[in-house]
């Protein structure tokens, strides 16, 4: 079972690597006036968008297997747990708006600003440091 834990902790590690890292390239593109420059920083966004969604799958369906064999939920005294899981279906949400995000800039479509890249750059932390604080002090 530590295994599992500890493939669990290394992919969501690896995963949000990406999700930091990702919108950091959007805030670039955004701000890129040069094609050839705007072409290189959508090369390596799709190639981190299509790694990063191959690192969420075993993340995701590890954890899921803790939850399965820990039976964590039931019962009173596990609403941190419920809370968890609520984030984690945000991340998700926040992995796939990354891809709408970047079929934008690939289709010249985008309309947001450097500004508001660098803002949304901030939610995978914002999330993180929640699942982290819920796992680690179990709150409620």
């Amino acid at each position: 079972m530590l295994w599992i834990k500890s493939l669990h902790i290394i992919f969501v590690m690896s995963w949000f690597a990406g999700l930091f890292y990702l919108p950091r390239i959007m805030v670039n593109l955004a701000l890129e006036a040069d094609p050839t420059a705007t072409a290189r920083l959508l090369i390596m966004a799709r190639k981190l968008y299509r790694f990063m969604t191959l690192l969420a799958i075993p993340a995701v369906v590890l954890g899921f297997a803790l939850w399965m064999v820990y039976g964590i939920g039931k019962g009173p005294g596990n609403g941190w747990m419920h809370a968890k899981l609520g984030l984690v279906v945000l991340v998700i949400g926040y992995h796939h708006a990354c891809g709408s995000l970047l079929r934008k800039f690939e289709t010249g479509k985008n309309k947001r600003s450097h500004v508001w890249f660098r803002w949304f750059n901030e939610v995978p932390v914002l999330l993180l440091s929640l699942i982290v604080v819920l796992v680690v002090v179990k709150p409620f």
